[in-house]
Parts: C-alpha cells; structure tokens; sequence
C-alpha cells in the first residue's frame, strides 16, 4: 500500500521536448533586445537640428551624444528642464526600463563638422553648461547573426539536399541524413493496406500453387517439418511484362497473417557508396525481429544483374557490393530463419549465376501469358466493376484476345467502357469490346486523315490480298475483318485470329509468310508496281526467315544448327558464331525462302485475280469488311471444318 501511495503522490514529470530551447533562445533575444541601450522599444521622439539650438539656448539640455558611425545624435535633458510641460511626451516614451541612461530626444545630422560647430558655438556664445560626447554604436546581437546566418543557410541547404537525395520525409527510414542507409521497405498490414488475396488472380494456377504452399508454410510450418522439410529460402517469380507478377505478391502479401516487405531493387541504389548494402543489411535485421516474414523485392534485375559483365565501372561497384551483400545475407553464415524472400523479373537471362542457385531462390515460377480459358477468367475478374449487357460472351472475348496479357485485358475492358460511356450506352457490348481491342492492338482510329483516290485504291487491293491469300492456305491465321479506314501509323489492317500452338511445324510458318507477303503480291498483280506500304509485313516476314534458319534449325543448306544463345552471352562478344562463309550462305537462304513465298502468293492470287478485285471493290465501298464478306466472295473455308472438330477434340480431352 506504501508503494502505491508513493506512486501516486509523485506525479509524471513533462515529458523534454525541444521546443523548450527554441522558447529558451527566443526569450533571451528578446531580452537582449529589451535591455541593450539601442533597443527598438525605447526609440526617444526626433526633433530637428533647430530644435536642438532652441532647447540649447534655454538651458535645457545637460548633453549630447554624438554618433559618429549612424550620423545620429542623442540629447539627454537637465533635471530641471524635466519637469517642464514642454518635455512631458519625451518622457512619457522612456519609461521602460534600462541598464543604461535613456536620452529624451533624438536627431539625424547631415555634415559632422557643420553641425559641430553649430553646437560649439552656440554653448560658448551663451556660455552653456551643456557637454558634448562622441562615440560608436554596435550591435552585438545584429553582428553576431549575421556572421552565423551564411553558415546556418549553408548547413539549412545541405541538410534539405540530403533529405531530398536520400528520398524520404524527414523523420521517416531514411528521411534524414543519419538514415540513409536505412531499409526503404515497406511493411504491409494484411488489415488494412492489402485487400488482394488469390480469388482476384485469375489463372496462373501453377503459379498460385507454389506460392500458396509457401503461405501455408509460415502459417503452419509443423505440416511440413514434421517430415524433415525446410522452408524455402525464397522464390523468383519470372514472365513477360503485364502476366501478373506484381499481382501474385500482392496476394500473398493479402494472403499471408505473416509481416510483408515490399520495395523495389531501385530502392537499394543511391549515389553514395555504401548505402544499397546498408539498406540489404537493414531490411534483413528488420525481416529477422518480426519473423516469420516475407521480403518482396521487385525489378530484382536493378541489382542483380550478373557481376563483371560491365568494364566501364571500376573495382568498387556499388551494385556489386549490394548484390554481394543480398548474397551474404539470403545464405551466408548468418542465416536467416523463417524469412521468405520474393522477387519479380522479367529479365531473367541477364540474373547472376550466384542469385539464381538453389539455396537462395530455391524455386523458379514462370508467369507466362494467359489461355483461353485463363484469359475468360481474367475477363471475369475485371468485369465485376463493369455494368455489362446480358448477351456478352466471355468465350468469344477471350478467342478475340490472342497474346494478351492480364494488364492487356484489364486495360481493354477499361477502354471499352470508355468507348461504351462516349457512344450513350447504358451498358457495356460486344461492339464495344471490339472497338477497344482495335484501339490497342491498332491504335486511334484518324478519319481525318487526307488520302488520294490512288492511294486509297492501292491500300484496298493491299489489304485484299492479305485477306485473299490467308484464306486460300490451310495454316494461315483465320481472317476476321479488314479495314481500309487509318489507325495510328498503319492506312489500312488486316486482323487475324491466330491459333494457339506450343509448337510451329515449318508449313505452318511458310503459310503465316505468304500471307504477309499478300499485300505486296497484290500491288504487282494489279498495278504491275509495288510501294512502301508493305514495310511491316516485310519486317515480319524477314525476322521470321532468319528465325528458320539461324534459331530453329529448319533449313536443309545449314542444317541442324542453331545460333540462338538462350543464356544471352551474345551480347557481349564482338564476333559472329559462324564463319564469313556460313553468313552468305545465311543471307542468301533466307532470301530464298521469302522470294519463295512470294511467289507463291502472286500465283495465288493470278488464279483468283476476280474474286480479289470484287473483295477490293467491296472495301473501296464499305471501307471495313468482315469474315461474312469474304465467305458470300470464296465460299466456307475449306480449312474451318478441320478446325472446329480439332476444337471439340481438345475441350474433351480438357474434360476427362
């Protein structure tokens, strides 16, 4: 009881603050300012020089103070003349107290010498009593401010250029000078920050499966060292830009009652050296002290890109240094236990050796680009904020989005309300879908854009022989619409529909050629004269060529070789991997094989010269044509049957 009563009859001390010595400093200026003989607060009222004269041949003054250095002058009165009315106002402004005699008047003189002698000779022509003094006046307070002030800004400035380098609030990691090598991570509550989980990632199902498994580890780790396994050092999550990387994290990070780490591997790079692997340091003892954790790190390529590849920096690298220091700390003799590390990139060939060992990023996971039926899920993630019409159909979304990644997706259903909003809609269509995926896939649609009756006529019979010749071979793309009507840098496009395949047979690829090369064919079989307008096609058809023949090994003159450095060494070196020799031999197959097919499109279309003229004439009048136009022009595709049963084939075997 003794102690409580002791507890309570002390109370608690204010806590420090330093706003007490900022007050402190300002009461002593203040102080100095209201005691110094030159204060501003005991300013004596101004007369002029002939008032001065005046009160001299009165008798009233006892002296002058001149001021030699501010050609001022201070007149101090008799007791005497004090007491008059006359003087009443001069004394009622000096009743602040001093530690020095206060004068009563004050005046501003212009010549020294005149106004001595004025003064001299009226005191000894009346025989005056009066005294003058000389002297000097300074201000300490002033002149001791200002041979600090260019100091106190010079320091001011340099602290604000730190703060601003080192990229943070004050206060905060990393905010102030003294942390600068502090962690810029940031640390996630599953509360309130992050609401991903895994039902907002659609597909990527192997993908969800191993990052799922290391959620479940740190929530419930006796599952799986119960049987002698170890948790996982950590994870690389690898795919095109756009698959879902960042996503996935986030939804662990939803996922995960465990802290989560997030930062970029930017964030380790700073102009001083030293600090990426002080920060390494700092965020693995941050990730130790809360764990179990998990460390996200994004565009892991920013600092761990392969060592000694770069001979333009110097011995003292500091993304070296903090890729050293990740190293050290990921599976060094400090290891951390329970601390998962993620990282995302898509540029892994260019990943040092060391990093991408097991023991570090124990696991590999590739995010690669969406299906068909994972594209229909990611549809239906991003369509639940949308109001769409009852008749839309996923399925057909999905097929009309070949190669599109999961930003692609959701940036074609934003765009779609968009059009849908701009068009008085009140929901949004299939119309609308397609619109948005021309806008992106082709570009702004310009209208406006001034083009001859000529030019016109060649980019309609250039954009029917595309179409032509694709739907004459068995393996080209399968034709949706034509358009001769200008979208971003292209006059007219032709869209395609192409298959899906995991692997090309040579066929298949000499058919995608002669259908690029149709438009081109078309100009010299109608016109007997080519123009520029076949340069993407050209560049295409020209990259797939020397695919054939340098990468996949499908050419009989070089036979089964391949050139292609999947490592992405090639970079580096300064010689070709084959000989002068085998590089003419190169260049002249692979204008053998597009000379070939280019032929081959112009005898094509030479047999159906008036089903192509009649397709043109349609587009010259409709401006955009549709794969109904093509089939009351040539018929059903002969091919599309094959298709369809190849289709209903796979969707069975997806079944069982």
């Amino acid at each position: 009881m003794a102690k409580e009563n002791n507890n309570n009859s002390n109370p608690k001390k204010p806590k420090f603050s330093s706003y007490w010595i900022y007050g402190a400093i300002l009461v002593i200026i203040i102080g100095m300012q209201f005691f110094s003989g030159g204060s501003s607060w005991q300013t004596p009222p101004d007369i002029t020089p002939a008032k001065l004269q005046e009160f001299l041949k009165d008798g009233d003054v006892k002296k002058i103070q001149i001021i030699t250095n501010t050609r001022q002058a201070k007149v101090f009165l008799t007791k005497e003349a004090q007491q008059k009315d006359i003087h009443k106002d001069a004394l009622s402004k000096s009743i602040l107290p001093s530690s020095t005699q206060i004068p009563q008047y004050q005046l501003k003189y212009g010549d020294l010498q005149n106004f001595e002698n004025d003064i001299n000779n009226t005191i000894s022509e009346d025989n005056l009593a009066a005294s003058v003094e000389y002297e000097q006046e300074s201000n300490l307070f002033g002149e001791l401010l200002f041979s600090i002030l260019p100091f106190v800004l010079i320091i001011g400035i340099w602290i604000f250029l730190m703060r601003r380098m080192s990229g943070g609030a004050a206060g905060g990691a990393g905010g102030q000078i003294f942390n600068i090598g502090k962690s810029k991570a940031r640390l996630f509550d599953e509360k309130t920050d992050m609401k991903v989980t895994f039902k907002d990632v659609a597909g990527l199902e192997g993908a969800k499966e191993e990052v799922q498994e290391i959620v479940d580890f740190l929530k419930n780790p006796e599952k799986y060292t119960s049987l002698g396994g170890k948790i996982p050092k950590g994870a690389l999550l690898v795919g095109s830009p756009g698959t879902g990387k960042t996503l996935l994290a986030k939804a662990v990070a939803g996922e995960a009652k465990v802290p989560f780490f997030s930062l970029s591997g930017s964030d380790f790079v700073e102009m001083f050296v030293g600090v990426g692997a002080s920060r390494v340091r700092d965020l693995f003892k941050q990730a130790k002290d809360k764990s179990p954790a998990i460390i996200f790190i994004d565009e892991i390529d920013a600092i761990g890109r392969a060592r000694g590849k770069n001979n333009l920096t110097g011995s003292n690298d500091e993304r070296e240094n903090t890729l050293n220091q990740l190293l050290t700390e990921m599976d060094g003799f400090g290891t951390n236990t329970n601390v998962i590390v993620l990282a995302a990139t898509n540029r892994a060939d260019i990943l040092d050796k060391a990093l991408m060992r097991a023991g570090r990023f124990d696991r590999q996971i590739y995010v690669d680009l969406p299906d068909v039926r994972e594209r229909k899920e990611i549809f239906e993630v991003h369509l639940r904020p949308i109001k769409t019409s009852e008749t839309l159909d996923l399925d057909f979304l999905a097929k009309q989005t070949p190669g599109f990644s999961g930003a692609d997706i959701a940036n074609v259903c934003n765009e779609a309300a968009l059009i849908a909003a701009r068009n008085g809609k009140k929901a949004v269509d299939k119309q609308s879908f397609l619109d948005a995926v021309d806008r992106i896939v082709g570009g702004l649609e310009k209208k406006n854009k001034i083009i001859t009756p000529n030019e016109k006529k060649t980019i309609a019979y250039h954009e029917a022989g595309h179409a032509t010749v694709s739907w004459m071979l068995e393996h080209a793309a399968p034709l949706v619409k034509v358009t001769i009507v200008p979208r971003g840098q292209s006059l007219g496009a032709a869209w395609y529909l192409p298959e899906e395949r995991l692997i090309v047979l040579p066929e298949q690829m000499s058919d995608e050629m002669c259908a690029a090369l149709g438009g081109r064919a078309a100009e010299q079989v109608m016109f007997n004269r080519i123009s520029t307008g076949a340069l993407s096609d050209l560049e295409k058809v020209t990259k797939q060529a020397r695919a054939m023949v340098t990468i996949y090994g499908l050419n009989k003159e070089i036979g089964n070789l391949t050139y292609y450095d999947s490592s992405g060494q090639t970079d580096y070196n300064f010689s070709k991997p084959y000989s002068e020799e085998t590089a003419q031999l190169i260049d002249r197959e692979i204008s053998k094989i597009i000379e070939e097919q280019y032929q081959r499109a112009i005898d094509l279309l030479e047999k159906n010269k008036d089903k192509l003229t009649e397709l043109a004439e349609r587009l010259l009048e409709k401006e955009v044509i549709f794969k109904d136009d093509l089939e009351r022009i040539f018929g059903k595709r002969p091919f599309d049957k094959e298709e369809e049963t190849n289709e209903e084939e796979q969707e069975k075997l997806q079944e069982k």
